[in-house]
């Protein structure tokens, strides 16, 4: 709409953001109308208008099966359309339009804003199916042409007041017809229902829908005044009611079609079985993260055991296997811990990434300096948890092997994320670089190594689906490349 109105009209960004805020709400009008409705703006030089936004009902037949967004009419063309913006009011007058064997009764509204026609809403009724109205279908229509008023007037849609549509309730869901004292006309039959809901066991028609709502709500001092006020339907608002284990969401309209107030629209919708499924939803969450939380402190449990387990050693070679395995279960424990402050299972690897590299640089020989370049990004818990142990591995490996006691150096981490070939089409490479002693002669990374390189080639190969390789650094030491597929991160 942005585009059609800027390129053919003279409309400001003011009177943009009006259309806007006045398609947000129109499809309340289209489905009480039963009509589709065709938003149409003069050109700039008068000559024509373009169709800038349309909407079908939900609530009938649709009078136009083509997309009408874009088309240009002459003006001339459509004598309603020229009565509507030149003398500012509702025009009906003509007989129905036969569009492919389908009758269509045709209105235009003038769209108002501070007292200029920005332009018209057309709206067509597909008579095809026509028959005597019910209660519900006349209390739609009379609605309709309340808000057709307001329109025409610029009252509606209700400044600073723009409604997300997809969450608030419809006209479908729940409509209620209030008198301008606030007592119930007309209530749909799932309007009734919810209210039953709530626990209301009277008759609907003749009450006031503010004291009634009020006192089926659960209240621990007097009757919420606001509450009365909302659902009595004075302002445009919003709110949720709880009673009796159901919750609905209700929306107030004021309807003022002649400046006075007349009555109200309420439509609410049952939201009971949504909230409770968002309420377990959030308790399945708190509760992962409870047990992330407590898998944490376990696991740092079990270090500490190995830790002191380890002082207790004569032998070295055993001392120093013991406190492998203590990094072990610290790289999965940093892991756990993230896990548990986030709602979703994925991590941001980059901070694990550094508290890895912390930890295991504590353990070097040397004066080791360990640094971290490019993003991991955002990872699955699948993924971060293995590829923490490997990086926990790998460092380890090159600290241990590529310094000696007193020696100085850095250990480089690197992670490059991209298009590939892997999930989605993305890849993480991930290089660590030291500029130690290097690899012995002969060394081969697939065949030959300790313990650490046969968890790194195991978690590598067989758990992430990734390679691995260990090769000559261009200048001096070693560098470990691993090429892991992963998801695309989100925007």
């Amino acid at each position: 709409m942005n585009d059609l109105v800027r390129r053919h009209t003279a409309l400001s960004d003011s009177d943009l953001e009006w259309l806007h805020l006045l398609v947000s709400e129109w499809q309340l009008l289209s489905d009480l109308s039963f009509a589709d409705l065709v938003l149409w703006v003069p050109t700039r030089d008068g000559t024509r208008y373009v169709s800038v936004a349309q909407m079908r009902p939900n609530t009938g037949p649709t009078s136009y099966q083509d997309d009408m967004v874009g088309h240009l009419v002459p003006r001339g063309r459509r004598p309603m359309l020229d009565a509507a913006l030149d003398e500012g009011r509702i025009v009906r007058e003509g007989d129905p339009e036969w569009r492919e064997e389908v009758p269509v009764r045709v209105e235009s509204i003038p769209v108002r804003r501070e007292g200029r026609v920005l332009g018209v809403i057309g709206r067509n009724t597909n008579l095809l199916t026509v028959r005597t109205p019910s209660r519900l279908e006349l209390s739609y229509l009379q609605s309709a042409s309340d808000l057709a008023q307001m329109i025409a007037a610029g009252a509606f849609p209700f400044p600073d007041q723009q409604v997300d549509m997809d969450a608030s309730p419809r006209v479908g869901d729940g409509l209620i017809r209030l008198d301008a004292e606030g007592m119930v006309q007309y209530a749909s039959p799932n309007a009734l229902s919810a209210y039953h809901r709530l626990g209301l066991a009277t008759d609907f028609v003749g009450v006031h829908l503010g004291q009634a709502t009020a006192e089926l709500a659960p209240s621990k001092g007097p009757v919420d005044e606001a509450l009365v006020k909302l659902a009595s339907g004075w302002a445009p608002r919003e709110t949720e009611v709880e009673g009796n284990d159901a919750v609905i969401q209700m929306r107030a309209i004021p309807l003022k079609p002649k400046g006075t107030h007349i009555g109200s629209l309420v439509l609410l919708r049952d939201v009971t079985e949504l909230r409770r499924r968002e309420q377990e939803l959030m308790t399945k969450n708190a509760t992962i993260r409870e047990i992330h939380h407590r898998v944490k402190n376990n696991l740092q449990t079990v270090a500490a055991l190995l830790r002191l387990q380890a002082r207790r050693i004569d032998s070295e070679s055993g001392r120093a296997a013991l406190e492998e395995a203590v990094r072990r279960v610290g790289s999965i424990a940093i892991v756990h811990e993230t896990l548990s402050q986030n709602l979703d299972e994925q991590v941001e690897f980059d901070e694990i990434a550094d508290r890895v590299l912390t930890m295991v640089a504590e353990i070097s020989p040397g004066t080791v300096t360990g640094r971290r370049t490019g993003r991991f990004g955002i990872l699955a818990a699948e993924v971060a948890t293995p590829l923490s142990m490997v990086l926990t591995e790998v460092i380890q490996n090159a600290l241990e092997h590529g310094f000696g006691p007193g020696d100085t150096g850095t250990v480089e981490v690197g992670a490059v994320r991209g298009g590939g070939t892997g999930r989605d089409g993305h890849r993480l490479l991930i290089t660590v670089q030291d500029d130690g002693v290097g690899l012995p002669e002969g060394f081969d990374p697939h065949r030959s190594g300790n313990l650490g390189l046969q968890i790194v080639r195991t978690l590598v190969e067989g758990e992430l689906g990734g390679t691995f390789d260990m090769v000559p650094a261009p200048e001096r030491g070693t560098r470990v490349v691993l090429d892991i597929p992963v998801e695309g991160e989100k925007a």
